[in-house]
């Protein structure tokens, strides 16, 4: 009898992972794949960071290696809570499969723009 493959966590696909990683209270670099298989923790990690940074926050997704409509919502959910608490906070290098997204779901300037 062979061993199972190990099964990852609920909410996690195998393979995927996403990390936000601060270079200072004020800046953040998001990495790996932003999807429904990571959304829960990308959305922990972003309010943790908001938290963290006091009135400003910016975020380079430029290694974010893929992206969905969960993703895309963790992004929306982070500038809403940014918004709430009067942080200001930019999204940089956002991918192009991720603006593409932004722009079916009319929220491509939002993004852009940031709070």
């Amino acid at each position: 009898m062979s061993a199972a493959a190990p099964v990852p966590p609920p909410g996690l696909a195998a393979g995927a992972s996403f990390e936000l990683s601060a270079s200072s209270p004020q800046r953040c670099e998001a990495r790996g794949a932003l999807t429904f298989a990571t959304a829960r923790r990308a959305r922990k990690q972003g309010l943790l960071a908001l938290r963290n940074a006091g009135r400003e926050l910016s975020i380079d997704c430029g290694a974010i290696s893929q992206a969905d409509s969960a993703g895309l919502a963790v992004l929306l959910d982070w500038l809403g809570e940014a918004k709430r608490a009067g942080c200001s906070l930019r999204l940089q290098h956002l991918p192009q499969n991720l603006l593409a997204l932004a722009r079916i779901s009319t929220v491509e300037e939002l993004l852009q723009r940031g709070v």
